[in-house]
């Protein structure tokens, strides 16, 4: 399903969007892209809903496809993906060395969010107790969790000077 499309059926998941803070701030550190783009792993091809490709790994950048892992994948779950997003991609994903794996799912209101392992395992990341989640795929992004769901969606400016960006 298109990022924007999945975002919209799920609501108030706009922080993902093409113009979010969230994309805005990633972008100072690599490349965002947005469905439909492919990344080609060893055993199938997937298209997160978004991916991040840090600086350092854009030659793994071919065009409309990723020739590899990307350094952060981001699927907003949907009924008919579920099972798909939660078993198939989590076992793709953590085998091709994506280093970060968020699963978001608009109907429950909850964000799992899993890092790679040296064991090459995907282990939940811990979100801090004032509801922050510091990325370790892409240095110095931290959310607010409950910025996924909020309605009306933080401005940009708002989230911007909250990161000392602006």
């Amino acid at each position: 399903m298109h990022a924007l499309r999945a975002v919209a059926w799920h609501g108030n998941i706009r922080i993902m969007s093409t113009d979010s803070p969230l994309t805005t701030v990633a972008k100072a550190l690599g490349v965002v892209f947005m469905a439909p783009v492919q990344m080609k792993l060893p055993h199938s091809g997937r298209e997160p809903d978004v991916l991040f490709i840090a600086t350092e790994n854009r030659d793994r950048i071919e065009g409309r496809y990723i020739n590899g892992a990307a350094d952060l994948a981001i699927e907003v779950v949907s009924p008919d993906s579920r099972r798909r997003d939660l078993v198939h991609k989590f076992q793709e994903y953590a085998a091709a060395g994506v280093r970060e794996y968020w699963v978001i799912d608009g109907m429950k209101r909850q964000a799992t969010l899993y890092g790679l392992g040296t064991d090459g395992a995907y282990h939940a990341l811990s979100v801090g107790k004032d509801n922050v989640f510091h990325s370790e795929a892409v240095s110095g992004l931290w959310l607010r969790v409950e910025w996924l769901w909020q309605d009306p969606q933080p401005l940009l400016t708002t989230v911007l000077k909250e990161w000392g960006v602006i």
